[in-house]
């Protein structure tokens, strides 16, 4: 199990939001309502628990105090990522 900060990751962020199986799922109503997790899949569920409360993300530092429910940390973490890309790109320009 992982403690500590979490890695962002942009390409599976985007590839989660993008997927086919999450448009087929969304667009056919086949989500259990939130909360459910334990009677569809008590295994994840109990790993994602646990996983949620032993690390952290960008956002959660930077962001407001309950950010893990607001998803304040979304802007932060794009600016940083766009902040690392101009800077590598910077680096090698020189």
């Amino acid at each position: 199990m992982k403690f500590g900060p979490r890695k962002p990751s942009l390409r599976k962020s985007l590839a989660a939001k993008s997927s086919l199986k999450r448009a087929v799922r969304n667009s056919l109503g086949l989500k259990a309502p939130k909360g459910w997790g334990w009677l569809t899949n008590p295994k994840k569920a109990a790993y994602n628990r646990v996983y949620n409360r032993t690390t952290f993300s960008l956002g959660q530092l930077f962001g407001s105090a309950n950010s893990r429910k607001a998803g304040s940390g979304c802007m932060l973490s794009i600016l940083l990522w766009c902040g690392l890309i101009l800077a590598v790109a910077s680096s090698t320009l020189l």
